[in-house]
């Protein structure tokens, strides 16, 4: 990483028109011909040759302090490029105390790489908070800073600088870059910070959506103390919707939770993924699958024949339950409209054991329907609890945004 950096970072700002620069401060012939030269050499990536060049210039004598200084610039660049470490440390250095601002942090941060790549990491970290206090903040230079302190085993620090990207970016309404996602989450995971790690995992998930950001969150959340075991059919259709439940024993799991908890409709429309997708329906299980798919389909016919006597004898209990439970099944089928009307109907009698969960799914039923998907949504993501029910709530926002 650090390497491919280093052959990127310094040639647009360091050698781009140097030759333009030169002219206008009347730099000679004899020093602005090979400077020309070099600048060329460079942009074909001839670095060496490019270096023999610079050093061309360099040999004149007589120098003026603007010619030194152009001439240390293109010798730094050509340098870096090479691999000459020695050499370019030392021009970048004699450029340092004579330019300021973006171009002084720049140098200060081709400086530090240079010492990286001499594994001298003391000097690259002076250069790197030099690098910052002249204003420096670009993503090479994060990296550079997350490597020395990894290879220090300095993982409070890269919590901490991690932790102020992060915090800065979202102050400022943006994305948070994935790296300082990543250097936060392991550092948190080192340190044992268990909230941070799984936080920032949640928003690698939300600002990334990668799938092997989701298997990690997904993970990490069930294992937080208290995360209820009620909940796994909603971490497997998380899984599901994000193409992680690929294997055999993934469908039939899945299928089961779902016939479990009452929804024969969506165990189907499991099973039938399961099938289409060939892990379903072959081999020396092949048998077993195809009894639960019958077991599936008797069970979708007797729950379609009782639901809408479910709903009557729901609405006649003092509490809410009842009503929450079959509004959800209705949802599992399809009838988002129903599934609200009846959900609603159950929030408002009370006396229910989980109101967290009673919003959960009345948001979900909500955000099924094109009427109400908005509002749902927003839901999902002001639903509470403190045993992975927010949690879940604000992933499935991710999914159905």
């Amino acid at each position: 990483m650090i390497t491919k950096t280093l052959r990127t970072l310094t040639a647009g700002l360091l050698a781009a028109g140097l030759l333009t620069a030169a002219q206008a401060q009347g730099v000679r012939a004899e020093v602005g011909r090979p400077l020309q030269q070099a600048s060329e050499l460079l942009k074909a990536g001839k670095a060496r040759e490019a270096l023999a060049k610079a050093n061309e210039a360099n040999a004149v004598a007589g120098k003026t302090p603007s010619e030194q200084l152009m001439i240390d610039r293109m010798r730094g660049a050509a340098a870096q490029r090479a691999g000459d470490n020695a050499t370019a440390i030392a021009a970048f250095e004699s450029v340092y105390g004579r330019v300021s601002g973006a171009e002084q942090a720049q140098v200060a941060e081709s400086i530090a790489f240079a010492y990286s790549q001499q594994r001298n990491n003391a000097k690259a970290s002076e250069w790197v908070a030099k690098a910052r206090a002249a204003g420096g903040n670009s993503a090479s230079l994060n990296q550079l800073a997350a490597y020395l302190q990894g290879s220090s085993g300095d993982y409070s620090q890269i919590f901490k600088d991690a932790q102020a990207q992060v915090a800065a970016a979202e102050k400022n309404g943006q994305r948070p870059g994935e790296d300082d996602l990543l250097r936060l989450a392991d550092a948190a995971r080192r340190l044992n910070n268990n909230g941070v790690y799984s936080a920032t995992l949640e928003k690698l998930v939300l600002y990334y959506a990668k799938k092997d950001y989701w298997t990690a969150h997904l993970a990490s959340i069930q294992r937080k103390p208290g995360f209820a075991d009620r909940l796994a059919l909603d971490v497997g259709r998380l899984k599901l919707a994000n193409g992680l439940v690929t294997k055999t024993d993934d469908y039939m799991e899945l299928a089961q939770l779902a016939l479990q908890a009452g929804f024969p409709v969506e165990a189907r429309a499991i099973v039938d993924k399961g099938y289409a997708s060939g892990a379903l329906g072959t081999g020396e299980q092949a048998a077993r699958h195809q009894r639960l798919k019958d077991l599936v389909l008797k069970s979708q016919g007797e729950s379609a024949a009782s639901i809408a006597q479910h709903a009557v004898e729901a609405a006649t209990q003092k509490e809410g339950n009842d009503l929450v439970k079959v509004g959800t099944v209705y949802a599992s089928m399809g009838q988002a409209d129903r599934a609200v009307e009846l959900i609603e109907k159950g929030i408002a009698k009370g006396g229910l054991k989980r109101p967290d969960d009673a919003k959960l799914r009345l948001a979900l039923a909500m955000a099924q329907s094109p009427k109400s998907k908005a509002k749902g949504l927003q839901a999902l993501r002001s639903i509470g609890g403190n045993d992975g029910t927010a949690e879940v709530a604000r992933l499935y926002a991710a999914v159905l945004q």
